[in-house]
């Protein structure tokens, strides 16, 4: 909306020219997004606590977690508004990319919401029914999907990772590829969420590594110089990416060890939402796989454990997903979140290395 109001008035002051420049407007909205989350999360964790809205620890999980019962919790939505607002403030309104990004990211967040709202209203760790929840982010998914192979340039075509002229296309198979990508990276996101810290880091590793990818695919000379997909428009989710790393910092302060207030559904889901729709519109959907490491590797523990368990009646792990076998290692809490983002940075690294390695 400033970026709107503003921008078209550099003609009678040149200084409104700078919002011209997705770079600022990035940074800008960064900006934004951390002092809103600064300075709205003490009065959210105040409403909480008076509203009696505090996390419900598993009955299976690790005994060292049952201090943490009664911290507030739906804290995503601290985040979910902080990076709304300062996207919608900075954003160039009238790309497309933009409204898909926010529309994905706030519906998974309103899965969340009600997640959330069952457990605490009825004092468990069991929320909604798990189909049903799964049928609405794979609704809003299916939706995104479809919308991006109807209208992108690029319609069912994925881009190959170190492979310049690798791109096999999908066809209509793009649109369940699409969504399971979306649905994926949210419920990826929703399991490492199991510590203080240990899930918006990553997080905000990925999103800000994103913002690369948003930025090259969107810049038609850097496109081509890179011999990545061209994607008119994408450049805008830079401020969306920018937006979304800066409100999981200031979300940070009150999430860091030992935790103020969680995250909850409403923010994984959410934010998980928004890395799949953003690495499907920057045609890096692949990538995503490797950008988000550690987000698999907590994944695959859970499913490789209820599989093995399920056929072989004995367990891979202490307890999953991963970071719980950790801790029953006798890992302190910090090292294994420390060393977690240490991971996702390295994973950062390789996916921009795929930038140029071609």
């Amino acid at each position: 909306m400033l970026y709107l109001l503003l921008y078209p008035l550099h003609t009678s002051f040149a200084p409104l020219n700078v919002f011209r420049y997705i770079t600022f407007r990035t940074l800008l909205a960064g900006l934004t997004a951390l002092s809103l989350s600064l300075l709205l999360g003490p009065t959210l964790i105040r409403r909480l606590i008076r509203l009696q809205i505090g996390q419900s620890i598993r009955s299976d999980g690790p005994a060292a977690h049952s201090v943490k019962a009664g911290t507030p919790t739906m804290g995503g939505t601290l985040i979910i508004f902080s990076l709304l607002l300062a996207t919608l403030l900075l954003a160039d309104l009238h790309d497309w990319y933009v409204w898909v990004a926010v529309l994905v990211t706030l519906g998974h967040g309103l899965i969340g919401f009600f997640d959330d709202y069952a457990k605490v209203r009825r004092r468990t760790s069991a929320g909604l029914p798990g189909k049903l929840r799964l049928a609405g982010e794979f609704g809003i998914a299916v939706a995104a999907a479809a919308a991006l192979y109807g209208f992108s340039e690029h319609g069912g075509q994925l881009t190959m990772p170190f492979f310049k002229d690798v791109r096999p296309d999908l066809g209509l198979w793009y649109i369940p590829f699409g969504a399971l990508v979306i649905v994926g990276a949210a419920n990826a996101v929703n399991l490492t969420d199991g510590l203080d810290g240990l899930a918006i880091g990553p997080v905000m590793i990925a999103g800000g590594t994103l913002g690369v990818f948003a930025y090259t695919a969107g810049h038609a000379k850097i496109a081509e110089y890179l011999q990545i997909p061209f994607v008119p428009g994408a450049g805008e989710l830079a401020v969306f990416c920018g937006a979304l790393a800066a409100a999981g910092l200031g979300f940070l302060w009150f999430n860091a060890y030992p935790a103020q207030m969680f995250m909850g559904d409403v923010g994984s889901l959410a934010l998980g939402a928004a890395l799949g729709v953003v690495a499907l519109i920057t045609r890096q959907e692949l990538v995503l796989v490797l950008l988000g490491g550690v987000f698999v590797i907590e994944a695959l523990s859970v499913i490789g454990q209820v599989v093995s368990y399920k056929l072989r009646r004995k367990r891979i792990f202490r307890m999953a997903p991963i970071h719980h076998h950790f801790e029953l290692l006798g890992w302190p809490e910090p090292q294994i979140i420390v060393r977690f983002w240490i991971v996702s940075i390295v994973c950062a690294l390789l996916a921009l290395s795929t930038l140029k390695l071609r």
